[in-house]
């Protein structure tokens, strides 16, 4: 009568098993990591880009609402920040686009329908830290920025004196010093460095009202 044996594992069967496991499991984390980071990288990416978008839109809309109130330039660029007066819903907003500790930031004031409440603003604006209250974050690592004008069918540095005019608008009685104003160009080209390269971005002006 033949007598039947059976054969379990040997401890270097099952440790050899158990490495060969631990191998694909480490194999397999790495591979799972790796498109968790690349998953991570691409919501990052199209979050970034989602964010410009609304901020080109912004910068687009400010542009094209431009207002010329007879009082303060409708538009002017000192080489940091790019001031313009613009319509909304109850009057006239000052707005402030800068550059400043390599962020790129707005603010925009309240509206108002007086004069000298509009030139007081802009004259406040002049003063800005880039800490006020109102001032909104647009992007970060922006290491420099530089605007064009677009006047006489060619682009110009934004900080040329061409195209001033030569007779400043008077204030309202006992109101602030005259505010020089410059015409306005047909158009605005910016060039501005952000983390993920440079981005130029013409913008082209209508009608300013009056």
């Amino acid at each position: 009568m033949k007598r039947c044996t059976q054969h379990g594992f040997t401890l270097v069967e099952v440790l050899v098993a158990l490495m060969i496991m631990a191998i694909l499991a480490g194999l397999s984390w790495q591979g799972l990591d790796a498109v968790m980071k690349a998953r991570d990288a691409s919501r990052e990416s199209i979050n970034r880009t989602t964010r410009l978008t609304t901020v080109l839109v912004q910068w687009q809309q400010d542009l094209e609402a431009i207002y010329d109130s007879g009082v303060v330039p409708a538009l002017e660029f000192d080489g940091q920040t790019l001031r313009l007066t613009r319509r909304v819903d109850d009057g006239v907003a000052l707005v402030a686009w800068s550059v400043r500790g390599g962020v790129w930031q707005r603010w925009s004031s309240a509206a108002v329908q007086r004069s000298g409440a509009l030139q007081e603003n802009w004259l406040a604006s002049q003063q800005f830290l880039g800490n006020e209250p109102g001032q909104l974050k647009v992007a970060d690592g922006a290491t420099e920025w530089q605007l064009y004008f677009f006047r006489g069918n060619a682009w110009s540095n934004a900080q040329s004196s061409a195209g001033t005019s030569s007779n400043p608008s008077q204030p309202p009685p006992a109101g602030p010093p005259p505010v020089q104003r410059a015409d306005l160009p047909q158009g605005v080209r910016i060039v501005i460095t952000l983390p993920a390269g440079k981005l130029t971005r013409d913008v082209a002006l209508g009608p300013s009202g009056s």
